[in-house]
């Protein structure tokens, strides 16, 4: 019997129970033409909240929603703690996005408090997960919103930010979901941050690394930074197709592929230094109303995330940006017009946790391995909130932010038992 069977037989068939329920039932109940979708600040949401509450009033759990109208639950014993552990994550989910991001890692603490009570609750230190609204970027372009509003960091030009379908904006959401505005406005934290000891977070593995190495689970280092931009303009001059010829054409398509071209150079050439860099170009159209294969466009949109574990090659990437683009514009005869940026610095989790993580790893019958995030969490706005904090990562095939993730029960539960190991009370 391998490590990880002997950890899903101990007591875990209950754990996979309540685990597989939760995820078949939130599944279907945000289904949508394909995987799920879950946006941020909609009724939806809500309503996943809502069942998440009923499901833990049914488990004896103390239940309520703060100022972001995130949803909370602890063990009733642990009402009088001074100070507490986080452990937290996201109900939302991009558009026909797979179940599993974000959702796993409250699921995971709310098996880490039923088995408490299952065991007493004296063995488990004081806990509360947060099961928070809005990290992902898909609906608004800012990211943890969520976490940011709790911790008084949600800038005023996000709250400006519009939806990519309704065009309304951030501010105008929240404030229907029933979030009072006046201090997320202000950028005043909505939770007292002195009363939080820890913040952990479980949450799928959104690359290939673990499926590689046949591992379950992983303790994770740190979380890459971004800079992003939801729509950079390229505007050129249209023209018939055949009939102009390369030296008097201002295309932009061709534009934007060369400035691609040469920030991908860029990429591989930080890469072969030892320098961590990811680059993405993820939306990229001219204009529907416009467009036709016989005609040179006149604007192309393009996305652009950029994103590393140092803040200097963020840095070192905005500039280069802007220099490529000027040469660009200068050979090509055309014109970039940028949006604003949306920027979040590298997180580092805490190395004393790290250790501890791991600790509670070797005990939970399994090889420490640590790796680094690439994806963003909002354990790095915690981080960034002073707050110590760090990560486990759970294995998960078909990578993220696509209907087809798969995550085995089974590796599910190996990575609670860190999480699990790492809260007992060992005094």
């Amino acid at each position: 019997m391998s490590a990880v069977e002997r950890i899903v037989a101990k007591d875990d068939s209950d754990d996979i129970g309540i685990a597989r329920h939760l995820f078949e039932e939130i599944a279907a109940r945000t289904a949508d033409i394909e995987g799920v979708s879950r946006p941020a600040f909609s009724d939806i949401e809500t309503q996943t909240l809502q069942f998440l509450e009923a499901f833990a009033r049914k488990q004896g759990l103390d239940v309520w929603y703060d100022a972001g109208r995130n949803a909370n639950f602890r063990l009733p014993e642990h009402r009088a703690a001074d100070r507490f552990i986080i452990v937290g994550s996201h109900v939302d989910s991009v558009p026909f996005g797979g179940n599993f991001d974000g959702l796993a890692g409250i699921v995971a603490g709310l098996i880490c408090l039923t088995r408490a009570r299952r065991r007493g609750a004296g063995t488990l230190r004081p806990v509360h997960v947060l099961a928070l609204r809005g990290e992902e970027s898909a609906w608004f372009g800012p990211c943890y919103i969520g976490s940011k509003a709790l911790t008084g960091r949600l800038a005023p030009a996000e709250l400006e930010a519009r939806h990519k379908r309704d065009g309304r904006t951030l501010d105008d959401h929240m404030s229907d979901a029933g979030i009072a505005m006046e201090d997320v406005r202000a950028g005043r934290p909505l939770i007292d941050l002195s009363k939080i000891e820890t913040y952990l977070e479980l949450h799928i593995e959104q690359g290939p690394l673990l499926i590689g190495k046949q591992i379950p689970a992983a303790v994770v280092s740190g979380i890459r930074g971004n800079i992003r931009h939801r729509a950079i303009r390229c505007v050129g001059e249209a023209g018939h197709s055949g009939a102009v010829p390369r030296a008097f054409r201002r295309d932009p398509v061709l534009a934007m592929a060369d400035l691609l071209s040469r920030l991908d150079e860029s990429w591989s050439t930080i890469l072969g230094k030892g320098d961590d860099l990811v680059l993405t170009s993820g939306i990229v159209g001219t204009d529907p109303e416009k467009h036709a294969m016989s005609r040179i466009p006149d604007t192309v949109t393009f996305s652009l995330d950029i994103r590393s574990q140092s803040a200097a090659t963020l840095d070192e990437m905005r500039a280069l940006l802007d220099r490529e683009m000027r040469q660009v514009e200068r050979e090509r005869k055309v014109r970039f017009e940028m949006d604003e940026e949306l920027c979040s610095r590298p997180a580092q989790c805490d190395a004393a946790l790290v250790a501890q993580l791991q600790a509670a790893m070797q005990r939970a019958g399994q090889k420490p391995f640590v790796m680094a995030s690439g994806g963003g969490h909002d354990a790095a706005v915690f981080a960034s909130a002073g707050v110590p904090s760090a990560m486990v990562f759970v294995r998960n095939r078909n990578g993220s932010h696509n209907p087809r993730e798969a995550m085995d029960l089974s590796d599910f539960v190996a990575a609670t038992d860190i999480l699990y190991g790492f809260l007992e009370d060992r005094r």
